[in-house]
């Protein structure tokens, strides 16, 4: 998978029917569902298109259900990260360490997987791919939006080099602080969960054979979740694990070998021996709810307007399916000749 570095020069003015601001996953997938159903689309992004667009060892993943893969699917993204995605077949919940498990295998929820899972970096290198190759859509990175302002029927966004993009509808994919939600004036309700994620990549000995476990603990969920073989043949999962927020500095302090201890008393002996590869990242949880979503010519989606705890991993998949919806409102508007804003 190759990404073809993009970055246009800004002219003073870009015209487009929908201006997206924020590049991540969310908005790329809105982007490319809008482009691909033909609408003029600007989509800002802070970061440079490198950044965050190669796929590492260590790096974090995401797990996608079936719904989001045909969201990837439709807007001709998904053949893009399919090599770097592991399927999940099935789902094994446990209260604690609790001996009975609850299984959802395959024939529970149709003839596929549960979902897959996919390195982040994989899934960014796809999008940019797919909104490169869609001539209805504009990416400007990197590039910031610092100002708004009304036109008429038009908004009008404004980045750092002076740039003022127009158009009928500006939508905010611009995360949990989302400037374009504080310049709407849409009150958000916060809350916090008193727990930290701690997450990194195991290697190990026996294969997962697809099985996605997650043990439900006083302090937090546990989760190892499925990761595709390395071309060495060695074995790999994705660890979630929501520790007390008091607790977890002194788990995040431990050496490299007392890790894998911890690790591999809590993955059990299911896995064989486990062994911590590359980065171990951290963050606090907190939720946040936008109290609308819309507003004058304005749509939040992704974080900007719903932000929850990764359990069950419905965070990215609520966007997945912000983008989908609202990309399905934009062109049956579009196509009625209604004003989509």
């Amino acid at each position: 998978m190759t990404t073809k570095r993009r970055k246009d020069t800004a002219p003073a003015s870009i015209d487009a029917e929908v201006v997206v601001v924020g590049g991540g996953a969310a908005g790329l997938t809105l982007a490319a569902a809008l482009g691909t159903a033909g609408v003029e689309t600007v989509v800002v992004d802070r970061e440079p298109v490198a950044a965050r667009a190669a796929p590492g060892e260590g790096d974090r993943t995401t797990a996608l259900t079936y719904g989001s893969v045909k969201v990837l699917q439709g807007i001709g993204a998904w053949d893009g990260m399919a090599d770097e995605a592991a399927a999940v077949l099935s789902l094994h919940i446990a209260d604690n360490w609790s001996p009975l498990v609850l299984q959802v295998e395959p024939a529970d929820i149709g003839d596929h997987p549960y979902g897959y899972n996919v390195d982040n970096g994989a899934i960014r290198a796809a999008l940019l791919d797919r909104i490169d190759a869609l001539p209805s859509v504009r990416h400007l990175a990197p590039a910031q939006v610092v100002g708004f302002d009304r036109d008429g029927a038009r908004i009008v966004a404004s980045t750092a080099d002076g740039t003022a993009l127009r158009g009928q509808l500006l939508v905010g994919a611009d995360g949990r602080e989302s400037p374009t939600r504080a310049w709407s004036g849409i009150p958000v309700r916060r809350w916090q969960y008193d727990q930290v994620a701690i997450v990194c990549t195991l290697r190990h000995e026996r294969p997962h054979q697809g099985v996605a476990v997650e043990h439900v603990m006083p302090s937090g969920p546990f989760a190892l979740v499925p990761m595709p073989d390395l071309p060495d043949g060695d074995h790999r999962s994705a660890i979630i694990w929501c520790e007390r927020r008091a607790d977890a500095p002194a788990y995040l302090a431990l050496p490299r070998e007392a890790f894998e201890d911890e690790l591999q008393r809590r993955c059990g002996d299911r896995l064989g021996r486990v062994r911590q590869v590359g980065r171990r990242f951290n963050y606090p949880l907190s939720g946040l709810h936008a109290r609308r979503y819309v507003g004058d010519r304005l749509a939040l989606m992704g974080e900007a307007a719903h932000a929850i705890h990764p359990i069950a991993a419905q965070g990215l998949n609520l966007s997945m399916r912000d983008a989908a919806a609202l990309a399905e409102v934009v062109a049956d508007a579009r196509r009625l000749g209604l004003d989509i804003g």
